[in-house]
């Protein structure tokens, strides 16, 4: 029989869920420093347009990571918190310090492409699970990272 957990899902399900909003958190985590130190290092012609719209993001970003670790605790686990983990599951690398707005961009691209992808993954174990809290936090994700992705590209000219 079934175990279910405080929710309604299957307590093994909510687990394997959880394991997966854990890796998003530590790329969401490490995502968020890298642009804090953006938004810091920045220097050039675009100074203030791309100093802007790094702390915007990361303001973002910072948002998404207190989501993730609180819908973790939701589904009944405990949201990861230190930095030595989140290196060893991140796929998002930390980044050195960038002073060139476009290498900077660029970074946030593939952090963001990251992100969209272990989203998607989640999006599919979610709608197996029927945790529709999940889906729809990571769907509402998605569909404004999409929009981030050919905004940042078309800064890029690409």
């Amino acid at each position: 029989m079934k175990k279910i957990n405080a929710i309604g899902l299957d307590s093994t399900k909510s687990k394997h869920l959880a394991d997966k909003l854990n890796d998003l958190l530590a790329n969401y985590s490490i995502f968020y420093q890298n642009t804090r130190g953006y938004h810091w290092n920045i220097k050039g012609e675009k100074f203030f347009e791309l100093h802007l719209k790094f702390e915007e993001l990361y303001n973002d970003l910072l948002l998404k990571i207190d989501e993730i670790a609180e819908r973790i605790l939701t589904l009944g686990h405990s949201p990861n918190h230190k930095y030595s983990d989140y290196k060893k599951v991140s796929k998002i690398a930390e980044s050195n310090q960038v002073l060139d707005g476009l290498k900077a961009v660029a970074d946030i691209l593939n952090s963001l492409q990251t992100v969209i992808s272990l989203q998607r993954e989640l999006l599919a174990l979610s709608a197996d699970a029927g945790d529709e809290g999940t889906n729809a936090l990571m769907s509402d994700y998605i569909r404004a990272q999409e929009k981030l992705v050919w905004m940042y590209s078309a800064f890029l000219n690409k």
